[in-house]
């Protein structure tokens, strides 16, 4: 009995609902299937597509290819996963909506807890699923299939297949055709997509196509800056150049170029002066920012800069309760946000086209989880319209944070993958300062313990913006094609003043982000004392759980230290919010210390 995707024609070559990147990848993995596919020595191959360009059509198409018997798809979570299912849907499938397919349509079944059983896969031509279904030595679904049950696996994001649970998958089922989908064939710890890529698109075809927003790099560069060292306490000055240069050798140096007050308010100012800008050039106030933290204490570090500024802002975390992130992705989707902060959390999967501006506060080691978190702002807003102010992003970043590298890696990976990131940046600079008359800030910065280094001021800072194409006749031939249907803007001199923060904003600012503050100390506290947050014990009246007592016994102390109860905290003014934090550090001794005792 043959399954539907060895029965069914599909219309793919000259289907006009189809783009490029969907028509040629299906023909190159039919040519792969037919003249280079062997079960034994040469099973797996790769295609690389840039966020945005139709991915999701395309692993519907892939069956076809290959002509499966019964097709796995594999996932990274659950939210693609069950997007999936809705593309291989004959009810909302792509087949139905590109016209692929008429009246007959491939079986699908989604894997998804005691919902599904084997008959349903038995019955099915295409199984969907997230890799956490399947992961286990002993795992039920896949002690009940035969070795041959698919014929066909397609692996979704498929730099992960590296991964050791992705790799026993593969070892289940040894004859299958392996095919790894990803926007990028490398996996943040740096091990390389395995296969063949036999297709990728250029980055730059995808944005002359308006499939993805044209990007342009801001990075923030202080004429000097001046920092010190935590061993010696020394201030030393350095110039542009030596930022540069210890950004690319010190780790410490890094980390606190995007941790510490002064510089970190440098990023919050030129992101949120690029989305002032993007939002008057297009006149649509839905456009936002995204921003990259390092860890839950940096995310609201950098929610406060934002609020202080005035601006909606709001973090996801894993740390938090997927219903607490969840409300925080629905005021997103409702545009009550101007800017979502991240660590990691909104990769694969994550949609909102009016993501226009990414804000680089984190430290990115390797290539893949920047060009993930670049991906974030690159969904356009309006389909096949490359010339339109709305499908055009902004990566802003700071010099000294070593992510000039990482666009040095990108010049690499793309000639190394067929021009796959030869886009076009445009090249600019310009002044950052509070006033005219005022060329450096004066401010003690705010760090994290692990910080070796303080920054203290920068002076003259100016923004230039990077362009990624370098003599490669090809990206130069590109390049006069977009400069002649109007795609490059003209090189500018701007000065940017520091945005104005009123002392009601700061305050407002300091007094949100002060439970957040109180409850991840009240974590930290918890795991040193090696306790069950859950538990009881610490509250010697046995009335509160473990984590809920120390969350009481911090605000007692910052009650007490200011005089007020914590009913008046709105009532709190700028002078004690800023005693609470100066004194921050002395109250969670005390209080772990009593925990103690």
């Amino acid at each position: 009995m043959y399954s539907a995707f060895q029965s069914l024609t599909p219309n793919i070559s000259g289907n006009d609902k189809l783009r490029e990147p969907q028509i040629c990848s299906y023909e190159a993995l039919h040519q792969f299937f037919l003249e280079q596919f062997d079960p034994d020595t040469f099973r797996e191959a790769g295609i690389v597509l840039p966020v945005g360009c139709g991915k999701s059509g395309c692993i519907t198409l892939t069956p076809f290819a290959f002509k499966s018997r019964k097709a796995l798809v594999i996932a990274p979570g659950v939210a693609i996963a069950q997007q999936l299912e809705k593309d291989f849907n004959p009810t909302t499938s792509f087949y139905k909506r590109s016209c692929i397919l008429t009246n007959e349509y491939p079986e699908p079944v989604e894997i998804r807890g005691t919902e599904t059983n084997i008959d349903d896969l038995i019955e099915s031509d295409v199984v969907i699923t997230n890799i956490q279904q399947l992961q286990g030595i002993e795992n039920k679904w896949l002690d009940k299939l035969e070795d041959d049950f698919f014929d066909l696996i397609i692996f979704d994001e498929g730099h992960h297949s590296v991964a050791r649970t992705w790799t026993l998958l593969k070892d289940k089922f040894p004859k299958a055709a392996i095919v790894n989908y990803s926007a990028t064939p490398e996996r943040s710890d740096g091990q390389i997509m395995s296969g063949e890529v036999v297709y990728s698109f250029p980055i730059v075809k995808a944005i002359t196509s308006g499939y993805v927003k044209e990007l342009k790099g801001v990075v923030i560069n202080p004429q000097t800056l001046r920092y010190v060292r935590s061993q010696d306490g020394n201030e030393v000055e350095v110039s542009l150049e030596e930022v540069i240069r210890l950004g690319e050798i010190d780790a410490g140096f890094r980390r606190s170029i995007v941790t510490s007050s002064e510089s970190l308010k440098t990023i919050v100012d030129a992101s949120i002066y690029q989305l002032n800008e993007k939002r008057k050039e297009t006149d649509d106030n839905r456009l936002k920012i995204i921003a990259s933290a390092l860890n839950y204490q940096h995310c609201i570090q950098i929610v406060e800069a934002y609020r202080a500024c005035g601006f909606r802002a709001d973090y996801v975390h894993s740390n938090n309760d997927s219903k607490l992130n969840d409300r925080v992705l629905s005021k997103l989707n409702a545009h009550e946000l101007d800017v979502i902060v991240q660590v990691r959390k909104l990769n694969e999967g994550f949609d909102h086209p009016y993501l226009s501006v990414a804000a680089v506060f984190s430290v990115f080691s390797n290539l893949s989880p920047f060009v993930q978190f670049v991906g974030r702002i690159m969904r356009v807003i309006t389909q096949n319209e490359p010339d339109n102010p709305l499908n055009k992003g902004v990566v802003v970043f700071h010099a000294g944070s070593n992510i000039t590298n990482r666009w040095a890696d990108f010049k690499t990976f793309s000639k190394a993958d067929q021009e796959y990131y030869n886009q076009l940046l445009q090249l600019e600079g310009f002044d950052l300062t509070s006033e005219k008359d005022r060329s450096s800030y004066e401010v003690i910065p705010k760090l994290f313990d692990d910080n070796e280094i303080s920054v203290r001021s920068q002076i003259d800072v100016s923004i230039s913006e990077l362009n990624l194409l370098d003599d490669d006749p090809k990206a130069l031939e590109a390049l006069e094609y977009l400069k002649s249907i109007g795609l490059t803007g003209k090189n500018i001199e701007v000065l940017l003043e520091a945005i104005p923060t009123t002392k009601a904003q700061k305050r407002k600012a300091k007094r949100k982000a002060l439970p957040d503050k109180v409850k991840t100390s009240a974590m930290t506290i918890i795991k040193r004392l090696d306790v069950n947050p859950n538990g009881k014990g610490l509250d010697k009246a046995f009335r509160l759980t473990n984590l809920p007592y120390i969350i009481s016994q911090i605000n007692i102390d910052i009650n007490q230290l200011v005089g007020k109860s914590s009913r008046s905290r709105s009532e709190f003014n700028i002078k004690e919010l800023e005693l609470i934090e100066n004194k921050y550090d002395a109250i969670l001794t005390a209080v772990e210390s009593r925990m103690k005792s």
